[in-house]
């Protein structure tokens, strides 16, 4: 299995809070910024954790803006 990689267009305002939540949640997956004056950024996800990483974006969703780019 690889790392897959997603780009997501995020708050700019929260993307250190993000990064937050998924560097708690240990291995799971590291986030990079790429653009941060229009929020876009990378997920590196683990192999057999992309579940587990929708299930968090979707809850964080309620609270902030996150879309898939």
């Amino acid at each position: 299995m690889n790392t897959i990689h997603k780009l997501y267009i995020v708050d700019k305002s929260r993307i250190g809070f993000l990064k937050f939540i998924f560097e708690a949640h240990d291995g799971l997956a590291v986030i990079t910024t790429l653009e941060p004056s229009s929020g876009l950024v990378r997920f590196a996800v683990a192999p057999g954790c992309m579940d587990d990483v929708d299930i968090i974006l979707e809850d964080l969703k309620k609270d902030m803006f996150i879309r898939e780019a």
